[in-house]
């Protein structure tokens, strides 16, 4: 099961967190997998580890912002079966406090830059024959969560853009998914923990992970594996829905 042998995967932010941890994954899976980051050092490192694990795996800087920048990659992917969504960037603030700059910031990346790699996916899995898209939402798109306002907004819009994907492209046989993850412990987590609370790390580490009901943080591999599942052929029958794996944030936290 679950298998992808002879599929072809694009995962952008495949260069760390769950972007990689679902690269590496797909490649055990047996599928060719284009990563692509903003960090070419970082695309190139798990490339590299893909390909000294017997793996086959390419590796693609790129803005995703930048449309030109989207379609040169994008280009060289004929055969394209499955799109992870991945990049993002995060945010903190609320309405009155989040200046134009950071909203105009997290836009771009997290919705242009979400649009930029569907306008270039599509037109490949319809010549194709079909398809499977996983787009990374938060569970910031269901609840709402203190200063996260320019966050929530971007994965909203996420939400709402895989939900038009599937079912503008029904009759192409492309299914378009999101997933909405609550914590889950990333090098982003630790620069922010880092960043934000100098000194008091692992106080702020545990605060955060008992924030979930289940009373850790999620893994980049548990995120994984359900992103593997959607872009499976034994998700063949799954489209225009939401996972969130939350540790029962969104339906116990009350």
């Amino acid at each position: 099961m679950f298998t992808l042998d002879g599929k072809v995967a694009a995962v952008t932010g495949g260069g760390s967190g769950i972007g990689k941890a679902a690269a590496i994954l797909f490649a055990k899976q047996g599928a060719k997998v284009h990563i692509i980051d903003l960090s070419g050092t970082a695309a190139e490192q798990v490339a590299g580890e893909i390909i000294s694990a017997g793996g086959n795996a390419m590796a693609h800087p790129c803005n995703v912002s930048l449309q030109q920048q989207v379609d040169a990659v994008f280009s060289n992917m004929e055969g394209l079966n499955i799109l992870v969504n991945n990049a993002g960037i995060a945010h903190i603030g609320n309405a009155e406090n989040t200046a134009e700059e950071d909203f105009d910031r997290l836009y771009q990346v997290n919705i242009k830059g979400v649009y930029n790699c569907l306008h270039a996916a599509i037109p490949i899995m319809k010549r194709g024959g079909g398809g499977a898209i996983v787009n990374m939402s938060s569970i910031a798109a269901i609840v709402g969560l203190t200063d996260r306002f320019a966050y929530s907004m971007t994965k909203g819009a996420v939400h709402a853009m895989s939900l038009s994907v599937a079912r503008d492209f029904l009759a192409d046989k492309i299914r378009s998914n999101t997933i909405s993850p609550a914590r889950v412990h990333t090098p982003f987590v630790d620069g922010f923990i880092a960043k934000n609370y100098a000194g008091k790390e692992t106080e702020m580490f545990e605060k955060l992970s008992r924030s979930q009901p289940i009373g850790r943080m999620g893994t980049v591999e548990e995120v994984a594996a359900l992103i593997l599942y959607l872009a499976s052929d034994e998700a063949g029958f799954i489209t225009g829905n939401d996972y969130p794996i939350d540790g029962g944030f969104v339906k116990l936290n009350n």
